[in-house]
């Protein structure tokens, strides 16, 4: 399975990293990208199984990121699990609303990601 991490704090991606490298192995291909835009460059050819995304981030947000790559047919069932300190209704609403499939408020635990990884069923 290959998961892309786009988030803003490098201390955050090896948070990510580690808890999930933890509980399923390291046969897991994590890549890593700290913005929105940069993330966008990776999809294509990474063309991961899961994207874990922060929302506020430079160059292009992950609100954004998600309204992009739902336009495009490659994306539109990617599993998306957000992961912010965006913890507004309006803010979670929005988000559903865009695209994403679950979300997560900072800070975030092992065990709560990967219980929301669980439950979109994709095979890890």
């Amino acid at each position: 399975m290959t998961i892309l991490v786009v988030d803003d704090s490098r201390i955050q991606r090896n948070i990510i990293r580690s808890g999930l490298q933890d509980y399923f192995g390291h046969n897991l291909k994590i890549f890593e990208a700290a913005n929105g835009l940069s993330a966008e460059n990776m999809l294509p050819t990474l063309k991961p199984d899961l994207l874990l995304l922060d929302w506020n981030m430079p160059e292009l947000n992950g609100l954004d990121l998600v309204k992009r790559i739902r336009k495009k047919e490659e994306f539109k069932s990617l599993p998306v699990i957000m992961i912010t300190s965006e913890s507004a209704k309006y803010n979670v609403i929005e988000a559903i609303k865009s695209g994403v499939n679950d979300y997560l408020v900072k800070p975030v635990s092992s065990q709560g990601l990967i219980a929301k990884i669980k439950r979109l069923n994709i095979g890890v």
